[in-house]
């Protein structure tokens, strides 16, 4: 027999009627109970469950014997379609209250009389086999347009013949065909037409699409709505880069999070019109809504050994219009662990970051900086300055490049500080590829610069190289089991180690190195055992991140790193650290405490390193 079915049922919110709010308690109601039978299929369980209103509303919403018979009427045909909605186009259900079907002439008076509470009912299904999907034809709505349309499918969409004609499949491959469309460039793309035949005889159905791409097009101008303070012109400009550009959605994405990254917005949505222009091409429209142009924050972390440290900054987000951005910085490192304020490390420093320079998709980054670093393998009062210019690939991928100059005096500890002078260009690239900045589950991120440089005062050009790279593994699939990798290598290149300042040296051990050794212990040391530095460094993590109750969770990890003396990794000193650690997962990224201990304890340092902050530790 062979039915024509025009949508195929779907259910959860289509199929469940609007839930009743909760009365005040009736003694005219009928308790009850509902039992499904299992039907051996897990799937089919479920949505009878989802769809059934006996099963929704039997303690949310008392009601009378009528209405318990009025409600198991109601989910026959839920039921029915349950049933199909899984492939089952054959299947049969049945509901029995107190052991009386609801075909009963008498069931309304022996329910009304009944003395058993709660009323026990129950839902059986006779599901017979699958039925099996014996066709699928893909159809243009005007023949120009085929080509289009089989192009969309040329390629599996997620059903084929032979498939278990169940309905949520075939509503995700025509949403699939339909998206193919739309990123080929087509809009306006939609479905003209689903029909579906059931052959209950021969226990399969057809599938047959009509799909309307529409006409390729391109993006028109954008427009930007909502701009109070950052200027339209510059808003113009920086959306109106997607102009001329073949439509996509993904492109419209990127240029909609292009807009978030300028700073000075708190969400921007952006929408495609429903139609085309008259030049043929789609007019887009990005709403932005401004935050505060000021921000004010502190953060706070600790260490053994480096001991506690506070930063504070004050950035404006919009400085003349055009999402100019400038932040002034503030930090206090090592508070208390060397005795008087002059042992403390202090920085200071101001960021300007100008997107568009040029006319191009660029943004200047120009910082200065102030520090006085009091630290265990150097003493370094400096001047620091850059002026880079940025350039995003992607939004995953971003370079920069640009002049950088560091002049000041360095010397060991407690010793006699020899000025410096230090100019270079910086060459830098990262690339993001996880899924979370903050708390990321899956993806790998990588990160690297190369700065060739010159040191004035010596006379003495050299390169250091730095490298890292960290990848993330989602093991059960539920961001609860997250296996972490981290691996840095870094390289002084055509200098040795002794022609370099100390600060530009590698060092290891602390936290974001080798947890458990003291902050740049690891290496080689000099005649007052203080660490001097090396011309290498080599460095992996591996950490284990379970969720445990609610927003805690826990971690456990081991570290390694070595710093070698010449411009080749070295693992011969190579040190290894391990520990736990707890976690508390806010909106702004995971709470940090670990507690880790060396394998084998360094001499004169700490046997074990706490540390505390935001953010994973890598």
């Amino acid at each position: 027999m062979l039915s024509l079915l025009r949508r195929i049922p779907i259910i959860l919110v289509l199929l469940a009627a609007p839930i009743a709010r909760a009365q005040e308690p009736d003694p005219a109601a009928l308790p009850y109970k509902v039992e499904i039978a299992p039907s051996g299929d897990s799937r089919l369980d479920a949505a009878l469950s989802a769809v059934s209103q006996l099963v929704a509303l039997h303690e949310q919403a008392p009601t009378t014997a009528g209405g318990v018979i009025g409600r198991a009427q109601g989910d026959r045909e839920r039921l029915q379609q349950a049933l199909q909605s899984e492939g089952y186009w054959g299947g049969v259900a049945r509901i029995t209250l107190g052991g009386l079907p609801i075909t009963d002439p008498d069931l309304f008076a022996r329910l009304e009389a009944t003395t058993e509470k709660p009323l026990p009912i129950r839902i059986t299904v006779e599901k017979g086999e699958p039925y099996r999907i014996a066709s699928i034809a893909i159809r243009a709505t005007r023949p120009e347009e085929q080509p289009t349309v089989d192009a969309a499918a040329d390629r599996p969409f997620g059903i084929a013949r032979g498939d278990v004609a169940r309905a949520e499949p075939v509503l995700a491959a025509e949403r699939t065909l339909l998206d193919r469309l739309l990123e080929s460039g087509h809009p306006l793309a939609s479905q003209a037409g689903r029909e579906t035949v059931v052959d209950h005889g021969a226990k399969t159905m057809e599938i047959s699409w009509r799909l309307a791409p529409g006409p390729l097009a391109r993006f028109a101008p954008p427009q930007v709505e909502g701009a109070v303070r950052v200027d339209a012109d510059f808003l113009r400009r920086q959306a109106g880069r997607i102009t001329g550009e073949t439509y996509s959605p993904a492109r419209l994405e990127q240029a909609r999070r292009e807009l978030m990254a300028l700073g000075p917005f708190g969400s921007v949505r952006a929408r495609a019109a429903e139609r085309l222009d008259s030049e043929g091409r789609l007019p887009t429209t990005f709403t932005v809504a401004e935050r505060a142009r000021h921000a004010v924050g502190v953060t706070a972390a600790y260490e053994t050994n480096y001991g506690p440290t506070i930063r504070v900054y004050w950035e404006h987000r919009n400085l003349f219009g055009g999402a100019e951005r400038l932040r002034l910085e503030g930090e206090i490192a090592r508070i208390g662990t060397g005795g008087a304020l002059d042992q403390m490390t202090y920085r200071t420093g101001a960021t300007y970051r100008s997107p568009g320079v040029f006319g191009r998709d660029l943004t200047l980054i120009a910082s200065i900086g102030a520090l006085r670093e009091r630290l265990d393998a150097y003493d370094r009062d400096a001047i620091t300055a850059s002026l880079l210019f940025e350039r995003r690939i992607s939004d995953r991928l971003s370079l920069r490049a640009g002049p950088v100059a560091d002049f000041g005096s360095i010397g060991p500890p407690d010793g006699q500080l020899s000025p410096y002078q230090i100019v270079g260009v910086l060459f830098g690239g990262r690339f993001d590829g996880t899924d979370s900045l903050l708390d990321p589950a899956r993806g790998y991120r990588l990160e690297g610069t190369v700065t060739p440089s010159y040191s004035i005062r010596d006379s003495e050009p050299f390169v250091p190289l730095r490298v890292t790279g960290s990848t993330y593994w989602d093991v059960l699939g539920d961001r609860r089991s997250i296996l972490a990798v981290r691996g840095t290598v870094g390289s002084l290149l055509g200098a040795g180690r002794g022609s370099v300042p100390r600060h530009m040296r590698f060092y290891a051990g602390g936290g974001g190195s080798v947890r458990g050794f003291d902050y740049q212990s690891i290496g080689p040391r000099d005649e007052r055992n203080k660490p001097s530095g090396g011309a290498s460094l080599l460095e992996t993590s591996l950490e284990w991140r379970q969720k445990v109750y609610g927003d805690f969770g826990a971690v456990a990890f081991v570290d390694a790193g070595a710093v070698g003396t010449g411009s080749l990794p070295d693992t011969s000193n190579l040190r290894v650290g391990a520990g736990l650690g707890l976690r508390y997962y806010t909106a702004i990224g995971p709470i940090r405490a670990d507690v880790a201990v060396p394998v084998v304890r360094e001499p004169n340092s700490s046997g074990y390193g706490l540390y505390v902050g935001i953010g994973q530790a890598f």
